[in-house]
């Protein structure tokens, strides 16, 4: 009888545990599902600190881009969400989901935006710009680059916006407020965030952004049109590239119907495609240009962008000096590390580039390199 009754309290016990440990569970899955959400399409942005100076036909004027990474990307840093192979056949995978500590944050922020202000660019197109996250402790990047530029006007579209999520479990990834931000030294009439379409997966679209691209209309000295430009970040983590053709497709879609008003068009940003493969014999020579000790991921095997596959009307620039992303799932040893070329712009056929590079920083704050363009209107 003695045996049975404490069986019995074990059981009993065991359940209660096993039962609170699935209540616990599932109110956290719950609390997640229910903080999730999509930001409506077609929102329009607040500009601030709005400027007067118009757009002239015929002058030079510079546009940088320059995915942020968050704070979080110094040579030492690796991302749990990626994996590679190397070479001789070993699988490695990132670590971190928080940028290493506050103090790395805190470097890498500053670095990043004061190479980006010594380029004194009239326009900037930031990603993973967050203004308040766990995972680069709280540090304001958008306040950060607004201060650096008091003589630009500022867009904020957020494209992550997270309930506190505990994964992975060793270094969880907690709050997050993020987005991309555009800044201009000219007048903005309107900005207007547009959604991307995403993943459908509960999992997937938790940790792949609420995808978007911020369109921003500038008036022109003695016309009618606009300079139209779009600040965009498209999926990465996309098996086999299903969501980036559908964001493509958008894109496109947009562009078209822009460049078909009349208007002058530059999108630029970190298209997660390869877009120098039109300068090679084969996607192979385009994905393999950089030194490399790893296989080409397969993430970007599925993600070439070919002159053929954008809007009539438009050019891809991309710059071949240096790479401007890196893989994250080991530390940064240049020609080690897989890199290849995703940043760089679109334009239309009634602008002129004269010059475009990529900022070679050796991935010192990021795993992106800045992009610079000079066009003028034509």
């Amino acid at each position: 009888m003695k045996t049975r009754k404490i069986v019995k309290i074990i059981s009993i016990s065991l359940a209660c545990v096993i039962g609170f440990s699935v209540l616990l569970i599932g109110s956290y899955i719950a609390y997640v599902a229910l903080q999730y959400y999509r930001i409506d399409d077609m929102t329009e942005l607040k500009i601030e600190n709005e400027r007067t100076e118009i757009i002239q036909r015929g002058e030079t004027y510079g546009v940088l881009s320059y995915n942020l990474g968050f704070g979080a990307y110094s040579p030492e840093y690796s991302f749990f969400m990626d994996t590679g192979v190397m070479n001789d056949g070993t699988a490695v995978a990132g670590i971190y989901a928080k940028a290493m500590n506050k103090e790395d944050a805190e470097k890498n922020v500053n670095g990043a935006l004061g190479v980006s202000a010594e380029l004194n660019a009239d326009f900037c197109f930031f990603q993973e710009a967050d203004s308040n996250a766990d995972r680069s402790y709280h540090i304001d990047m958008v306040a950060r680059a607004r201060a650096l530029y008091p003589e630009h006007c500022a867009s904020f579209a957020e494209n992550f916006h997270t309930a506190y999520l505990l994964y992975p479990f060793n270094d969880p990834i907690g709050q997050t407020t993020a987005g991309i931000l555009t800044l201009s030294r000219y007048r903005t009439e309107r900005a207007v965030r547009r959604s991307f379409p995403v993943t459908d997966s509960f999992i997937d679209k938790l940790f792949d952004l609420d995808r978007c691209f911020a369109v921003h209309y500038l008036p022109v000295a003695d016309s009618d049109k606009k300079l139209v430009l779009v600040n965009l970040h498209m999926s990465a983590y996309d098996e086999g590239g299903t969501i980036r053709a559908e964001q493509l497709q958008m894109l496109n879609a947009v562009l078209k119907e822009e460049r078909d008003k009349g208007n002058y068009v530059v999108a630029g940003g970190d298209f997660n495609h390869c877009l120098i493969a039109d300068r090679f014999d084969s996607d192979e020579a385009a994905l393999q240009y950089f030194p490399s000790g790893q296989k080409t991921p397969d993430w970007v095997k599925s993600s070439v962008l070919h002159q053929s596959e954008i809007a009539e009307g438009f050019t891809i620039v991309s710059a071949l000096n240096a790479a401007t992303c890196r893989g994250a799932d080991i530390p940064y040893t240049a020609d080690i590390n897989y890199t290849t070329v995703i940043d760089g712009f679109l334009v239309s056929d009634n602008i002129t580039v004269i010059e475009e590079r990529t900022i070679d920083t050796q991935f010192a704050y990021s795993d992106h390199n800045p992009v610079y363009m000079q066009f003028r209107l034509n």
